[in-house]
């Protein structure tokens, strides 16, 4: 009698392989490589943060569970960052639950609010841990393009709404191209959300991070979205916790028990000693971000300075937030391809756009985690290594 092999599910052969460890392993294949792929920042954690870190564990109480919403303390801080800063008024139609990262808020949403089979909206070029996270919850992700200046075609996602989406999924200021949505395009979303009975999910990890006169707006903030709306924060980019594991998600209060139950299963909660890290850096407050903006100011700078020497081989479309440019470049060579080539050959490390949903070729840049010494080499390596494998 033949042996049946077991073998994974058929819905996780489908998601993608996660592409950061690839790229680490060609960076640990070619010393003194210059890492400009992925998205973290230069600076510490505020020191109030770490000082809580220390501090924790002296009670017994602080080795149990603790309340699959958050701790209270923390909990109560963060609605009253949101209305303070977000003109998002928590209570009572919704609620606020510490997560392990924005990723795991992000899996909790798509598992709340989908059934096999159901849609999700993702606007091209999309963060790929979403797309991940909906195909691994057996939904679609239906890919919408973008204007070319990489902003809502909020036209396009209109056409795109079928009797099995259930939410639309949006990310500003934008992983992977580092737009700002204007307030009028998610306001046009979140109503388009409104009418056709679906969720506007969306993302504000990088809410502190924007440059020149754009500003962050928060759907969530909209009279009368509160029932159909869910926002997503993370504490790992603002305040240098990325290691900690800790953001933050609003959910409308119908979404609770189904939040309650997944959440639950999957953490019970957030790391304790993490959310008393995060309890004193939002104590910190806005202010310490803001104080570390110089250095990415510098390093955006001269990396839109050399990628503009390469302009004859690629388009770095305007990105007024995060710390992120998407570059088009005008090769027919598959983004994986180049982005081996430009670590093998030219020392300099980017992430590539196919994993983003982009068809052509295009990759991004991130400048968070570099000093303005790094980012000027890193820039300037990847823009001569554009100009030698880019015929323009």
């Amino acid at each position: 009698m033949t042996r049946a092999t077991a073998s994974q599910s058929q819905r996780l052969a489908a998601v993608q392989a996660p592409v950061i460890p690839i790229i680490a392993r060609w960076i640990a294949e070619t010393p003194g490589t210059i890492a400009l792929g992925q998205g973290l920042v230069s600076y510490p954690p505020p020191p109030e943060a770490v000082e809580a870190a220390r501090r924790f564990g002296t009670s017994l109480e602080d080795h149990h569970y603790g309340p699959i919403e958050g701790l209270p303390s923390l909990v109560g801080a963060l609605e009253d960052k949101l209305a303070r800063e977000n003109g998002i008024a928590v209570r009572p139609a919704s609620r606020v639950v510490v997560t392990a990262g924005a990723n795991l808020a992000f899996m909790n949403a798509v598992l709340a609010v989908t059934d096999p089979g159901d849609e999700v909206i993702l606007p091209v070029p999309f963060y790929f841990n979403h797309e991940m996270a909906v195909t691994m919850a057996g939904a679609r992700p239906v890919a919408v393009r973008s204007t070319d200046r990489d902003q809502l075609d909020v036209e396009a996602i209109a056409a795109a709404i079928t009797p099995r989406t259930r939410a639309v999924a949006t990310v500003s200021p934008n992983n992977p191209t580092g737009a700002v949505y204007p307030e009028s395009d998610l306001r046009r979303v979140n109503a388009l959300c409104r009418e056709h009975g679906l969720f506007h999910v969306h993302d504000e990890t990088y809410e502190y991070f924007v440059y020149g006169p754009e500003r962050h707006f928060s759907p969530g903030a909209i009279d009368g979205a509160a029932d159909h709306t869910i926002t997503l924060f993370s504490l790992s980019k603002a305040y240098g916790l990325a290691s900690w594991r800790v953001g933050y998600m609003v959910i409308p209060e119908s979404l609770w028990e189904a939040i309650d139950k997944i959440q639950d299963t999957m953490v019970i909660c957030a790391p304790s000693v993490s959310q008393h890290a995060a309890l004193a850096a939002v104590a910190c407050g806005r202010p310490y971000t803001e104080r570390q903006l110089g250095p990415l100011r510098a390093a955006r700078a001269i990396m839109q300075r050399e990628l503009g020497r390469a302009s004859q081989v690629c388009e770095v479309p305007p990105a007024a937030g995060a710390f992120y440019f998407f570059v088009r470049v005008f090769t027919s060579m598959d983004s994986l391809v180049l982005t081996e080539r430009l670590i093998r050959e030219h020392g300099v490390a980017v992430v590539p756009g196919r994993v983003f949903g982009e068809s052509s070729c295009a990759i991004r840049v991130s400048y968070g985690v570099t000093d303005a010494a790094t980012a000027e080499e890193g820039a300037r390596r990847l823009a001569d290594g554009l100009l030698a494998m880019v015929r323009p």
